[in-house]
């Protein structure tokens, strides 16, 4: 994916059963530890634990671990980076992030962030969040920032876009995405919460792809092969990049190349498919 965290399928793995830990990080490639919804109140004390005591164990590859701290304002935030204070883990995601100075204090202790901007404050802070120089990448999360609307669903239940986002939710994906990549940061598409539904995942995660997201994250092994799928090129796509770039080299400009026109940004998405 990149540099700034491994990708494109990125697997949750809740923070208080250690006992699936390994097993995440073979599966994905990259693990969320998830200190957050993934975890009762009463079980967060344990599950900090579990978490550093995978890291001073060498049993978490810090590189493709990313630890998902509570909001910034909570008790729970500051227990949890007192538990990873002095750890290897550099890679946090912050729930519900809702402002760029929420980040600062992350930023002085040396953490890179994928911010998650799953409220309307964090959507409509998106743009000034992504400029800040701790963050690695946006994600946005569908489920929460409905309940912050007192919304009931983000998708439809029935009806022939059963399945399918609300628009306010696909309103907030493309913001974030585009508040990402206007930031040169990289942002990461949001879960597919029904789990036997591998055709609606693929469906949703071809789409992510091809609107420029760079990593999907999901809540279920079975889901990673779908989403890496969904992310590679396929054969004939790869075929007319590498065409089409071979076909630049001796054209000046624009140029027609089976039957369309090319230019610059036809050529930026060329270079992408081809690595």
């Amino acid at each position: 994916m990149s540099a700034a965290h491994p990708g494109p399928a990125i697997l949750f793995c809740p923070a208080d059963r250690p006992d699936r830990y390994a097993k995440a990080a073979a599966a994905a490639d990259a693990v969320i530890l998830d200190l957050e919804d993934a975890v009762a109140p009463a079980d967060k004390a344990a599950a900090r634990e579990h978490v550093a005591a995978a890291g001073r164990g060498a049993g978490m590859d810090p590189v493709t671990t990313i630890v998902r701290v509570n909001p910034v304002g909570t008790v729970d935030h500051d227990l949890d980076l007192a538990a990873l204070a002095g750890g290897p883990y550099r890679l946090l995601m912050l729930a519900k992030a809702e402002a760029a100075g929420q980040l600062d204090h992350l930023h002085e202790a040396g953490y890179r962030v994928i911010a998650l901007c799953e409220t309307a404050a964090g959507v409509e802070a998106a743009a000034e969040i992504a400029r800040h120089p701790a963050v690695a990448s946006l994600m946005w999360g569908a489920e929460d920032l409905v309940a912050s609307m007192a919304g009931r669903s983000s998708r439809f239940a029935e009806g022939p876009r059963r399945g399918r986002y609300r628009d306010v939710a696909r309103h907030a994906r493309s913001r974030v995405l585009i508040a990402a990549t206007a930031a040169g940061k990289l942002a990461v598409d949001s879960v597919f919460l029904d789990i036997p539904d591998l055709d609606g995942l693929r469906a949703e995660a071809e789409d992510a792809a091809a609107s420029g997201f760079a990593a999907t994250a999901c809540i279920h092994p079975s889901q990673v092969p779908v989403i890496r799928e969904a992310y590679a090129p396929g054969a004939e796509e790869l075929e007319w990049a590498r065409a089409v770039l071979a076909e630049a080299e001796h054209q000046p400009g624009v140029f027609r190349f089976r039957g369309r026109m090319v230019d610059e940004p036809v050529l930026r998405q060329a270079r992408r498919i081809t690595g």
